[in-house]
């Protein structure tokens, strides 16, 4: 049976390697992601490569194996689920729900989950737009461009937010960006990092390029 402490570093692996792009995640990285010291990750990936849930290669990084994957997205899909149920059924925020699903995803039951999905019925994505595992730990991630990236005055809808700090959550939700709403950028200007957008309030603002990267859009009729 995994600790939360090992089911904590697999996902981190996961989500780092589906940020990137890249199988292969630096300690450094991990340890970053996880907030803990350089040496206390690299110590963790040699106990997880003994393990069997990881590949390790000594200063280059560590991909997961087969095992390893599964229980990561065993981990994501509880976490997922838990959020949009705290969203949906118990009515908290969604800038609230990460910390809590951050606890309970280690103690649910996979009879509880299934429960939980069956009551939102079977849903895809998490309250911040983030795709949900299958059961069998299937994840369908989709390549969306970002407001920094997608086309200047087109009708857009928001459907991902990818930083779960409670605080940008709560300064997208004031100005109306949120998965499911419609958005169009304006303008862009390079020099000064930042872009106009509109959101479907109508009232335009400025958003710089940081946060801007953040949120995922698609184009829409």
């Amino acid at each position: 049976m995994t600790t939360s402490t090992v089911e904590d570093y697999l996902k981190c692996i996961y989500q780092e390697s589906q940020r990137s792009g890249n199988s292969l995640i630096s300690t450094g990285q991990i340890a970053a992601g996880l907030k803990v010291a350089p040496g206390t990750a690299t110590a963790m990936m040699k106990t997880l490569a003994d393990s069997g849930l990881v590949s390790y290669e000594p200063y280059s990084g560590v991909r997961l194996t087969p095992e390893g994957a599964r229980l990561a997205t065993h981990v994501l899909r509880r976490h997922r689920v838990v959020e949009l149920f705290l969203v949906q059924v118990m009515g908290m925020n969604w800038s609230e729900v990460h910390k809590d699903a951050e606890l309970l995803e280690h103690d649910v039951s996979d009879r509880l989950i299934d429960r939980m999905d069956e009551m939102l019925g079977r849903p895809t994505v998490d309250p911040h737009g983030d795709p949900i595992p299958s059961a069998r730990g299937v994840l369908k991630e989709k390549d969306y461009p970002s407001l920094l990236l997608c086309g200047l005055r087109a009708p857009l809808r928001v459907v991902r937010v990818t930083d779960q700090e409670t605080g940008f959550l709560l300064f997208l939700e004031g100005h109306g960006i949120m998965p499911g709403n419609r958005i169009e950028v304006l303008s862009r200007d390079e020099a000064a990092d930042s872009l106009m957008v509109r959101p479907e309030s109508g009232k335009s603002f400025s958003l710089g390029f940081r946060a801007a990267s953040k949120i995922l859009v698609e184009t829409v009729a």
